[in-house]
């Protein structure tokens, strides 16, 4: 008997010092291993996906595997500096965000009708208003931290100011997709600081209201073009309803287990439009159904939980509100993108988080985890 405790309680003092070696690397290193496990999965899941969705075009998932190399190297970097040197930096990054909008205007690089890129010497390529999704949440973060709570109506109308002016520049390049996402981080942030919810109601009444206006004077026409494909995709089935057409063909084709990896005939015969980017989830139900679409769904979930969860834990105001914006819009990116390819929601052009290709979302992506990690492992000195 006596041995049998002896055991059992060794058994215990080894596995608590297990947990306290773990514990005490995840603290050195200043990363949650658990939720790094999470996105190392998801993203062999999408080079996996990339490979079938790009026409098995290694050259493209290779190029994926280096923004994620990248992405993941800036994550860790990012994850070293505690949360209050992010507090000092917040305003900064705003205005020098909100410069090179600017400078996206004058001196953009186009393609497919957007202006949308900066090509400048010596750099490649990159979309600014994709740094604005770290930048403008920790700039409304940052005011809150030096707010009183719950903020008064003058402190949300200034909030509000601060997000609207980058929402509006991401407009006009335009980019309606990318302007609204942006606009929701920093009205996170607002609902996370203790807005009131007939504050919310107003807002959303004041916002219905202003549809006619913004149908008539604000929406190109491209943009009324796929709001009425989306309520009716059968009414130009060669024109503009092509993409939502085949992705739901593609979807409902893929039945309960899919086709099997490469088989898929809606993307590799080229019936199904952008499928490494916008449409890749219909490659993912076309080739592995719906048992594929649920693993892949489980596991955005479980990534959004754990990353709520180190959201609970920051001991500081502006911790909390800044990663409680970051998980919760991860989550709208998923929502919107799996819904727009299912038809439940108008085509915005939303890439699938760590999963479509894609150079400076991904490593936007990877830098915002790396600043969640930051702000829930470090821990204030008494």
């Amino acid at each position: 008997m006596a041995a049998t405790d002896y055991s059992h309680t060794l058994g215990t003092h080894q596995s608590g010092g297990l947990q306290r070696n773990q514990s005490r690397y995840s603290n050195a290193l200043h990363v949650d291993w658990l939720l790094l496990t999470l996105l190392f999965i998801l993203m062999g899941a999408g080079l996996l996906l990339l490979y079938s969705g790009s026409g098995q075009d290694i050259g493209m998932v290779k190029r994926q595997a280096i923004h994620f190399a990248v992405g993941f190297l800036g994550l860790f970097v990012i994850a070293q500096f505690p949360p209050r040197f992010y507090q000092r930096l917040a305003p900064w990054a705003y205005l020098g965000g909100g410069g090179l909008l600017l400078a996206v205007l004058f001196f953009g690089v186009g393609a497919k009708g957007a202006q949308r890129w900066l090509d400048l010497p010596g750099l490649p390529r990159f979309q600014p208003s994709e740094l604005m999704k770290l930048a403008l949440p920790m700039a409304v973060a940052w005011y809150f931290a030096n707010c009183p709570t719950p903020p008064k109506l003058r402190h949300l109308l200034i909030a509000l100011v601060i997000v609207l002016v980058p929402t509006v520049l991401i407009l006009r390049q335009p980019d309606l997709g990318t302007s609204l996402l942006i606009g929701t981080s920093g009205l996170l942030v607002m609902f996370f600081a203790g807005m009131s919810w007939r504050i919310i109601f107003s807002m959303l009444t004041l916002a219905g209201s202003l549809l006619p206006v913004a149908w008539l004077f604000l929406l190109r026409d491209y943009q009324k073009q796929r709001v009425l494909t989306f309520l009716n995709p059968e009414s130009d089935p060669l024109g503009s309803g092509w993409n939502i057409i085949q992705s739901k063909t593609a979807i409902g084709s893929g039945g309960v287990q899919g086709k099997g990896f490469l088989q898929g005939t809606q993307a590799h015969l080229e019936f199904l439009p952008e499928s490494h980017t916008d449409f890749i989830v219909a490659v993912l139900a076309e080739e592995f159904g719906l048992v594929g679409v649920v693993f892949l769904l489980s596991l955005y979930l479980l990534i959004i939980l754990r990353s709520l969860l180190l959201a609970s834990r920051c001991e500081t105001l502006f911790g909390r509100l800044l990663s409680g914006s970051l998980a919760t819009t991860f989550f709208i990116y998923v929502f919107v993108n799996v819904g727009m390819v299912s038809g439940i929601l108008p085509v915005v052009g939303v890439p699938l988080p760590l999963v479509s290709y894609g150079g400076t979302s991904v490593v936007s992506l990877l830098l915002a985890f790396g600043l969640l990690m930051s702000m829930s492992t470090h821990r204030q000195k008494t």
